[in-house]
């Protein structure tokens, strides 16, 4: 695989990221692929797609989690939907985790992406050692299916997260590293907190964002094309570079209400992404 090669997320069926015909006309060649619906994971599914992937040229690199009942209208209604958190569906969502994770490796993909919800952050409260509990016991699993976990990034701060991935004590477990949430979510500038975890990134998401005019941590900031917000699309890469990272510049771009303007802002960000590269 080439150096940093350009991806995009997408999906199968209804859901978040672009369909594959935009992946194929926009010449990217891998994708970070959202779950696809429980009806949609099945042998014959995960063969035909496989066959299309194959048709166009392109590599599934991580498939990411999604569950029933999650939604990111405001931080306080994502804290209290999202990933395992929720108590009461938390073994239900373990189960279908495991499921995702073997309609994964159907499709030889050996990495599982996550936004694992908000972890408590008092270490010593039965939540946060439920949440610790709940994640071993997931990597346990991956282990056994030759995969690895990669958390996405923003909901913490990085030294929060680093000492999550500690506790929780798994050679499988690495990040997603997005910088745009970092922003969003009010959790510290991007590019400090990618060096601090630099060593457990193993994917990662070209996302930009404006911080909110509100209150940080309270209120959303504002999703926007990439190198248009304040991640610092140059500084970025050349970090990622800096930290070892030589794998997929994946695009994230979720505006599937406006399918053109979504194709055509994620194909700016394929063409400044390309330029950047050509000079590191």
């Amino acid at each position: 695989m080439e150096f940093m090669p350009v991806g995009v997320f997408a999906s199968i069926d209804a859901g978040l990221g672009v369909k594959l015909e935009v992946v194929r006309d926009l010449g990217i060649k891998t994708i970070q692929l959202h779950t696809p619906a429980k009806a949609s994971r099945t042998p014959e599914n995960a063969k035909a797609f496989l066959e299309k992937l194959s048709e166009y040229g392109i590599t599934t690199t991580v498939v990411f989690l999604g569950f029933e009942g999650e939604t990111y209208e405001t931080i306080a209604r994502t804290a209290e939907t999202v990933g395992f958190v929720p108590e009461e569906t938390r073994q239900a969502r373990l189960q279908e985790a495991r499921e995702i994770a073997d309609f994964a490796k159907l499709l030889g993909v050996e990495a599982i992406g996550s936004h694992i919800g908000f972890v408590p952050h008092d270490t010593a409260s039965d939540a946060y050692k439920g949440m610790v509990a709940a994640i071993q016991e997931y990597c346990d699993y991956l282990k056994k299916n030759g995969q690895r976990l990669h958390l996405e990034t923003g909901q913490e701060k990085a030294e929060n997260l680093l000492a999550f991935l500690h506790d929780v004590g798994r050679d499988n477990i690495f990040i997603n590293f997005d910088p745009a949430n970092l922003i969003l979510y009010g959790m510290g500038n991007p590019i400090e907190s990618l060096k601090k975890v630099g060593k457990y990134v193993r994917s990662c998401h070209c996302k930009d964002a404006l911080p909110t005019t509100g209150t940080p941590g309270v209120d959303w900031g504002t999703e926007v094309p990439f190198g248009q917000g304040k991640v610092d699309a140059k500084l970025f890469l050349q970090t990622l570079k800096e930290i070892g990272y030589t794998g997929p510049l994946t695009i994230e771009r979720e505006i599937p209400e406006d399918p053109e303007r979504q194709k055509a802002e994620i194909g700016q960000a394929l063409a400044l992404i390309e330029s950047i590269k050509a000079t590191l």
